[in-house]
């Protein structure tokens, strides 16, 4: 019977660490609103048991996190919809601590620390968010470390920079992998000419399945860094080299992005975090590597070359 529980498993980070935990035998419990999706991702692994919940309905997130030891916490909310991160964290932690889960893990993101006021970013940054998705960001990690300082849960945060790989659709550069196998233009977002840094989803899931055996963890928040600094020009011209093409680019800037919104409520977000393209934010997890010891980083070109793979298997 599973203890561990990954809340949101249904995306591609879900994936990566149920991946990590097939790897060590370990049966899990992957919860999601929608159960033809779980069934797809974990359906033909014995190890996976599949539970579907409503957030809004406290019995739901009761029975989700019954018999559950440790949550791993991945829940997405619309991007339009920011606002409910805490609101769904709150839910969660309140279902959670009634059923006696002991330990939650986020996975978390940069939004909280807002503009960078060094470089690189450490573990303890201030969290000066400046953005309303930031502050909703923060929110949720407030509620989680101050039930973790009153003893009802013991909590640790993952923070990760932007993201990519094979299956990912949510990343900054999934369009690229797209427009290099299938042709057109790559749609990135400007500019393309700054230093900024991305994990390779696949290098998570070990991460985090490491994490779970460091209670020492518990109580903060620590960084994950990508593979080191790249610009997304140089991201293009290795995708559109690896298959024998020169790269062909589409490249929207904070007035396009505006005037885009203005049809499409997704560009219209990514207004207000457009000082994530042109403020590099790049991570120092020199403290997770100190507890962890080394961590394996996929070099872009392998991570590339996985990508690319694995969209021309679409075809």
């Amino acid at each position: 019977m599973s203890n561990l529980a990954l809340f949101g498993a249904a995306g591609a980070i879900g994936s990566s660490i149920a991946e990590a935990l097939r790897a060590q035998g370990q049966p899990y419990r992957v919860v999601g609103r929608h159960r033809d999706r779980l069934t797809a991702a974990f359906g033909s692994d014995p190890l996976a048991e599949i539970v579907t919940w409503n957030p809004d309905d406290a019995a739901s997130v009761r029975a989700a996190a019954h018999g559950i030891d440790t949550i791993i916490y991945l829940v997405g909310v619309p991007y339009h919809q920011f606002h409910l991160h805490p609101v769904v964290m709150r839910q969660t932690l309140e279902g959670a601590i009634a059923e006696g889960v002991r330990r939650m893990i986020l996975i978390g993101t940069v939004y909280p620390f807002g503009r960078p006021q060094t470089t690189p970013v450490g573990d303890d940054h201030p969290r000066q968010p400046h953005t309303f998705k930031g502050r909703m960001r923060k929110e949720q990690e407030d509620l989680l470390l101050a039930a973790h300082n009153e003893g009802k849960i013991r909590a640790t945060i993952l923070r990760l920079p932007d993201f990519y790989g094979p299956g990912v659709t949510g990343s900054f550069l999934a369009d690229l992998f797209r427009a290099a196998v299938h042709g057109g233009k790559a749609k990135l977002v400007g500019p393309i000419d700054t230093p900024h840094e991305f994990v390779y989803v696949p290098d998570v899931g070990p991460v985090v399945a490491a994490l779970l055996q460091h209670p020492e963890a518990d109580g903060r928040a620590w960084n994950l860094a990508g593979a080191g600094s790249i610009t997304q020009r140089e991201v293009a011209e290795k995708t559109f080299a690896a298959v024998g093409r020169k790269p062909s680019l589409f490249v929207a800037g904070k007035t396009m992005l505006r005037l885009a919104g203005l049809f499409d409520p997704m560009m219209r977000e990514l207004v207000e975090m457009h000082y994530l393209q042109t403020t590099p934010v790049l991570m120092d997890d020199s403290g997770l590597q100190a507890m962890l010891g080394p961590i394996h980083k996929t070099s872009y070109e392998e991570g590339i070359r996985q990508t690319l793979a694995a969209e021309q298997a679409k075809r």
